[in-house]
């Protein structure tokens, strides 16, 4: 019971409401004394902090009260026979525990807490008033409060709350563990920020360790004298780094299966449609077995609905997908294209750092509207979840980020072969712009921080400037949370959170380093460098400059795999290209067999949504006897496994 006791006090959520000074008779209807009320009613623990401009409402939960909820929400959780079921909170001793030894995950505790402040409805049959200041809010019966309060503007911002005692501990073997240079406390990240985070850091730290070989073998290709040997081992490295690149994905598939196995997640379960925390996206659309609920039992009907719904949403995809190739051949290529040959052929360094810097201004400007126009296509999608919404725009994001980093390097190598000049352009885009993207993506947030935490304390001391004391005191830990930027993509940030530039930044270097190896093999040694210090640079960014992150409940890096593979598949070619300025026809006709099997190949939508409907029934029939079987024989099941 002592683990109980400890998350009791740990306060995990934290609600922002107005500041404001209660007059005499306001106590018993303002807002958020009914709201702390009601909080309490639903045994959370409220602690009410006033800060400079607002009012923070902090809140907790004994884990009692988020097994109850996470009962409600029927939460699939690993068993100690290794079948995934509904959670019963009456049989709790029959699930399998985290690896820190907690019953529930940070992305499993957080989904209840937004059940159960967002469950907060006015169960009475009439409507009641709420007064704020000069306002007032009618809380209709059935309505949720919180919901209600966040549309008509009441309360500011609902978001998880760093744990400091946890953070600071990650802070010490981690983001200021120096010594190891790609190791790091994973199953401590999953702990502290979920799933996709921890699995972001596991493929970045894998990626940076096996980055190393080839790092070597490119520094001794390009700085040691190998006389008659050096045409034999160009070739052998081109063979090696593509070999490499198989490998490790191969490899990086297997860890990812024991990591998603530490943390009883089912990889089948959790990337599929109707998974168990597509609430935790906030997602509105239904999951095939609620449509097939929906649609009770008439098969013909049922196949009917999901062949329409199936084609209706490959064919909006379609659509957009060709849409934004279109728009990026049309618009960008001869953007990039002229800004290539105009760097080529200007003779002035200073004029090509003008036309550098106007060229960065413009390209970020065109991605922005690139980012807005993929959003709005994107929902006019029938994706299934928020999860295959933000896979449809990664996609679409990239490839304008693709031209936008490629096609002037491609310039230089395949038209002018210009090998100086496309050398120069790699180390600019390998040290110089990775540096600055390092400095700029912590720095300003950061600045952003503290101008925020600067007008703050100057507006407090401008009040408390006639006090007696005339001491300022410093504002709350709470407040200083909420001044901090939201850890949010650059591009599309409905869909997607920060890790998108991140994978975003890490793809577009993989994909550099594999296309011109050939050209310059150093590269790979920048490339280690760089991850080296972005590993502890992102580590300081989440646990210091940003918000702790919303949890989002991913089994694998999703679209970011499938990119990397295709880059594996391409990219060799690339060099060979540089080398010889000549491809086999055959690989494309092979490429297009395979897309056209895989196309065809792929499983119906309702005979998809039929087998989820028969597992679902068929977990729902047995699982509550199975439940009381586990949990009273849990020593049993403990015994034998010691024993074997």
């Amino acid at each position: 019971m002592g683990n109980v006791e400890e998350e009791k006090t740990a306060f995990e959520v934290g609600v922002v409401v107005p500041r404001r000074v209660l007059e005499k008779g306001d106590e018993c209807c303002g807002c958020v004394e009914v709201l702390v009320d009601e909080f309490r009613k639903v045994g959370l623990v409220v602690d009410r902090v006033l800060g400079i401009q607002e009012e923070f409402i902090k809140l907790a939960a004994s884990v009692e009260i988020l097994g109850r909820a996470a009962a409600e929400l029927q939460l699939t959780k690993r068993t100690h026979i290794g079948m995934d079921l509904p959670f019963e909170w009456d049989q709790a001793e029959a699930f399998v525990r985290q690896p820190d030894g907690s019953l529930f995950s940070w992305c499993e505790r957080f989904h209840c807490y937004r059940h159960i402040i967002y469950g907060v409805v006015n169960k009475s049959d009439s409507t009641l008033t709420l007064k704020s200041d000069c306002k007032e809010f009618q809380w209709e019966s059935g309505e949720s409060l919180l919901q209600m309060l966040e549309l008509r503007g009441f309360v500011k911002q609902v978001f998880p709350l760093h744990d400091e005692t946890k953070r600071k501990q990650l802070l010490r073997s981690w983001a200021f563990n120096c010594w190891d240079f790609t190791r790091q406390p994973i199953d401590e990240i999953y702990a502290y920020f979920g799933t996709k985070i921890a699995t972001y850091f596991a493929f970045l730290g894998m990626f940076t360790r096996w980055i190393l070989f080839p790092a070597v073998f490119g520094v001794t290709l390009q700085f040691v004298d190998l006389g008659s040997m050096q045409l034999l081992v160009l070739p052998a490295f081109f063979i090696s780094i593509t070999l490499w690149a198989v490998l490790f994905f191969q490899f990086w598939k297997r860890k990812n299966s024991a990591l998603l196995a530490r943390w009883q997640i089912s990889g089948l379960v959790a990337g599929g449609p109707g998974y168990k925390f597509s609430g935790l996206e906030w997602s509105s659309i239904q999951s095939p077995v609620e449509i097939m609920k929906k649609w009770g039992s008439d098969k013909t009907k049922e196949k009917e609905v999901f062949q329409r719904e199936e084609w209706v949403g490959r064919l909006m995809r379609f659509r957009n997908d060709a849409f934004i190739i279109l728009s990026i051949i049309c618009l960008q290529l001869p953007f990039e294209l002229a800004y290539a040959h105009l760097y080529e052929v200007i003779g002035s360094d200073l004029m090509k750092f003008g036309l550098t810097v106007v060229y960065l201004f413009a390209i970020q400007y065109f991605n922005r509207i690139g980012g807005k126009i993929s959003v709005s296509l994107i929902k006019c999608e029938n994706n299934e979840s928020r999860e295959y919404g933000a896979d449809s725009l990664i996609y679409k994001v990239f490839g304008l980020y693709f031209m936008q980093s490629y096609i002037g390097i491609f310039y230089h190598a395949l038209l002018h072969r210009n090998f100086l000049t496309l050398r120069q352009v790699l180390i600019q885009r390998l040290i110089v712009s990775e540096v600055l993207e390092n400095l700029m993506e912590n720095s300003i947030p950061f600045l952003k921080y503290s101008y925020k935490k600067y007008r703050a304390i100057r507006k407090k001391r401008k009040r408390e400037k006639g006090s007696p004391t005339g001491k300022t005191q410093f504002i709350s830990r709470v407040e200083k949370e909420y001044l901090k930027p939201s850890y949010s993509a650059s591009v599309g940030e409905e869909l997607e959170d920060g890790l998108f530039d991140d994978f975003l930044e890490l793809a577009l270097q993989f994909g550099m380093i594999m296309m011109f190896a050939c050209a310059f093999p150093p590269a790979f040694a920048f490339a280690a460098l760089n991850n080296i210090a972005e590993i502890r640079t992102d580590a300081l960014k989440l646990l210091v400059v940003f918000k702790r992150p919303t949890p989002r409940a991913a089994a694998t890096i999703g679209a970011w795999l499938n990119i990397f593979q295709v880059l594996v598949i391409y990219v060799p070619n690339k060099n060979f290209i540089t080398s010889n300025r000549s491809l086999d026809a055959n690989f494309f006709k092979i490429l297009e067999a395979e897309m056209l099997l895989l196309i065809i190949g792929l499983e119906p939508a309702w005979v998809r949504a039929n087998r989820l409907k028969n597992a679902t029934q068929a977990q729902d029939m047995c699982s509550k006897q199975l439940l009381r079987t586990i949990s009273g024989n849990e020593k049993l099941f403990v015994r034998v496994g010691k024993i074997e």
